[in-house]
């Protein structure tokens, strides 16, 4: 069985711009945009596919291996995608069975699992690819281009269409964008010196003397 149901979420650079007004209670808009904010912004959207197989003595049958394969290439799975396994009921060894086929396909498990509609049945495993994009709605907007000169002051309606289309296009994972990063608490004290021991010993460019050319043609 499998089902498929979609996530969308706004991902805010820097400052809301929506939440940014101009005098009174204008909202911002592209055509009414006399900040520096822009007002086009990436648009994360998250789909998660469900499919659950049959675990007979805490493992993954071959015969339900292929179906699974099959079901990865069904929808695709690809770099960039999300495999995890609701293991709530923790099925023996049924976990690394996906984990195997998961990784023909270049890809490890994920630590935990999207929240899915409805139970998983007695006896088996819920797989969940989760697939996550990014764009910018809207762009390019041409309706008014507005260079700061002439009335209404502002900047043009397309504002900010390039830098955050291309971002949305270019980001490894789209779900950065929404939430980023947990940085580790964990150092290395030489990797934290190397700048400074590179600095220290390294003998500057400049005390090798400049180049000896020639401009004499031959």
């Amino acid at each position: 069985m499998s089902r498929t149901k979609t996530f969308a979420a706004l991902a805010v650079l820097g400052f809301g711009a929506a939440a940014c007004t101009t005098a009174g209670t204008n909202q911002l808009t592209p055509t009414n945009n006399p900040s520096l904010y822009s007002v086009h912004q990436p648009v994360v959207q998250r789909t998660d596919f469900v499919f659950d197989v049959a675990v007979d003595g805490g493992s993954v049958s071959p015969a339900e291996q292929h179906r699974l394969r099959g079901w990865f290439d069904s929808i695709g799975l690809a770099y960039g995608d999300t495999v995890s396994v609701d293991d709530s009921h923790a099925y023996g060894s049924a976990r690394d069975d996906v984990a195997r086929v998961a990784a023909d396909y270049g890809l490890l498990l994920a630590d935990g699992a999207p929240v899915t509609v409805g139970q998983v049945p007695p006896g088996s495993l819920r797989i969940v690819a989760s697939r996550s994009t990014a764009s910018v709605p809207g762009c390019p907007n041409w309706a008014a281009n507005n260079n700061g000169i002439s009335p209404p002051q502002g900047t043009s309606s397309n504002f900010g269409c390039a830098t955050n289309s291309n971002l949305a296009g270019m980001i490894a994972n789209p779900e950065d964008l929404i939430r980023g990063r947990n940085g580790s608490n964990r150092s290395s004290g030489a990797t934290a010196g190397r700048a400074i021991r590179t600095y220290r010993e390294v003998q500057p460019t400049g005390r090798q003397g400049l180049p000896q050319t020639t401009t004499t043609n031959r």
